[in-house]
């Protein structure tokens, strides 16, 4: 990996944010959904999706039955094909991801008054997470948990350090708290309903009084929970072909979902560390986790 401006990234990564950074026009209607790796991108991508949309579809014909969350919602610095300028076909108001540091997206996007919804996540189970996601995209390039855990605590990992990463979205929420969402993972698992509701009125299309006596935040929420997205036939076949021909498999998006699952994985001692790590990292900011 390399370090570029003071964050870790695979020399085909850091190829494509620079295409990004040159090609990308942000508008000020888009919404873009960014996160750390693994973060619970996929599931904020559904409901997203499903919240801005809910006026197009019927809960039986959804898109979201049919298609991959990760297909219904393009990053910026993945390019389709080879082609990042497809983004500029894309008509208003345009859905849009990335897992980019806020400091490496165009300066535009910031100017541009574009609304950003970003979600964090404990770096424990973040952590875990892309231990697993990582050694099966990486074949041929197992590495094993305790040298994982050490790279990751040290801030040597894909787009890491995650605390950088938490922090500058977070400031910057701060500044900006109409237009940047500051959304924890732990928080949105406990009342999924009631971030749901606040998700839509962030968006500028809150829920009438009609669609809350009819129930439409919950529909919402149950298309998009864990166990419908992964037991859906489209999502657990077929597979993405990604950045350096990478290939992913659509399941892999889908593991356990759950909050505290990195104390199945690693020890007691090891998670009073990173919490040590990331908690002084993050003093005096405002942020806890």
């Amino acid at each position: 990996m390399i370090l570029y401006k003071n964050y870790w990234f695979r020399p085909s990564i850091i190829e494509s944010i620079l295409r990004a950074q040159n090609s990308f026009k942000p508008r000020p209607e888009d919404t873009i959904i960014a996160a750390y790796l693994k973060c619970g991108t996929t599931w904020l991508k559904a409901l997203f999706f499903a919240v801005t949309n809910r006026s197009q579809y019927d809960f039986d014909h959804h898109p979201l039955l049919f298609r991959h969350p990760q297909e219904v919602l393009p990053f910026i610095e993945v390019p389709i094909q080879g082609n990042l300028t497809y983004l500029e076909t894309l008509p208003s108001p345009r859905l849009l991801s990335t897992h980019m540091p806020l400091s490496l997206l165009p300066k535009s996007t910031v100017s541009s008054g574009c609304r950003i919804v970003y979600m964090c996540r404990d770096p424990k189970d973040a952590f875990v997470s892309w231990w697993y996601f990582y050694n099966k995209v990486h074949i041929g390039y197992h590495i094993d948990l305790k040298t994982a855990f050490n790279m990751f605590s040290e801030g040597f990992s894909d787009h890491g350090p995650c605390w950088g990463h938490y922090l500058e979205y977070w400031r910057e929420s701060i500044a900006r708290s109409d237009k940047v969402l500051f959304l924890k993972y732990e928080d949105m698992i406990l009342e999924p309903i009631k971030h749901v509701i606040r998700l839509a009125l962030f968006l500028g299309a809150p829920f009438s009084i009609r669609e809350e006596e009819d129930g439409v935040p919950e529909q919402l929420v149950r298309l998009c929970s864990f166990e419908k997205l992964s037991s859906l036939p489209e999502n657990q076949t077929g597979r993405f072909t990604m950045l350096a021909n990478t290939v992913i498999e659509k399941s892999w998006y889908f593991r356990k979902g759950m909050v505290g699952d990195w104390a199945n994985h690693i020890s007691m001692e090891m998670g009073r560390k990173l919490d040590c790590i990331v908690e002084e990292k993050l003093k005096g900011s405002g942020l806890v986790l």
